[in-house]
């Protein structure tokens, strides 16, 4: 039997495809739910048929959310991720020795559930770790009334589209910067400069309504397809504002290893943007 050309389509003219065959398919009571196996990619997750995360090339989006923001907070302690639930970021948040306390808010528990039994090569058991507090509910109404603040945030979610729409919003940007302690920063995925460039200066004129201090930065990731777009947020953390010395000098006191992207010169490299992204981030 020929594998099946699993698509996604990024506009109206241009897509994505990888051969792969289904391994379970799975309607929750938010989403639809798929899971296959590629030669390309190998176990591959989707949701409402967009391609969210791999074995393979998970490192490229989630170490790139997590680890140029984190790695620049002097002392991070706590941290937040609302959505996320393949386990992915939280696995990366953990590699820093400074983390006293994880906390994921995911909607669905049908994503943890199948994330936990079908990519331990994407969470590598983060699940059972004993600082990750997981709750099921949602992160707009948990934002509302955080139980503490947090020295990172991490919004690992969907794009914005549909409901989702409403975790890219002023407002939604407000709450999460009530929720950051002194000093703390926020990230996130913006879209494709390439494939929906108004989506990603709205992101960021939504983004640059609430915090001053607002850094774009862009990284290819195999499983969209395309340049994918990423920014940290804070009222006075500039991401920018490190050496590559300083974040391997870093990475090594935290003890971050197992690594497979960022390093301190992938770290200066990921803000330095070419003439065409100007116009669009500006």
């Amino acid at each position: 039997m020929d594998p099946e050309k699993i698509l996604e389509k990024l506009n109206d003219g241009s897509g994505v495809y990888f051969n792969g065959s289904l391994v379970l398919r799975r309607q929750t009571a938010f989403q639809t739910l798929e899971v296959y196996d590629t030669p390309e990619l190998g176990r591959l997750l989707r949701i409402d048929g967009c391609n969210m995360t791999s074995e393979r090339d998970e490192f490229f989006y989630h170490e790139n959310l997590v680890h140029p923001a984190l790695t620049v907070h002097p002392h991070p302690r706590t941290v937040l991720v609302i959505g996320g639930g393949d386990g992915g970021s939280c696995e990366e948040i953990l590699k820093h020795s400074t983390i006293e306390f994880a906390h994921l808010v995911e909607l669905d528990p049908e994503v943890i559930e199948i994330s936990n039994s079908q990519f331990k090569a994407v969470h590598r058991g983060v699940f059972a770790h004993p600082k990750l507090k997981v709750t099921i509910g949602d992160g707009l109404a948990y934002l509302a009334n955080p139980s503490r603040s947090y020295d990172f945030i991490a919004l690992d979610l969907t794009d914005p589209v549909g409901p989702a729409a409403e975790l890219y919003s002023p407002a939604f940007f407000r709450q999460c910067a009530s929720a950051l302690s002194q000093g703390g920063v926020l990230t996130l995925h913006i879209g494709s400069p390439i494939a929906h460039p108004l989506r990603v200066k709205e992101n960021l004129a939504n983004i640059r309504s609430v915090f001053p201090m607002v850094r774009p930065y862009f990284v290819h990731i195999p499983i969209y397809g395309t340049v994918w777009g990423f920014a940290s947020a804070s009222n006075s953390l500039d991401t920018c504002a490190i050496t590559p010395e300083e974040v391997e000098s870093r990475l090594k006191q935290r003890g971050v290893n197992d690594r497979q992207y960022y390093n301190g010169e992938i770290h200066r490299a990921l803000f330095a943007l070419p003439e065409y992204m100007k116009s669009i981030v500006a």
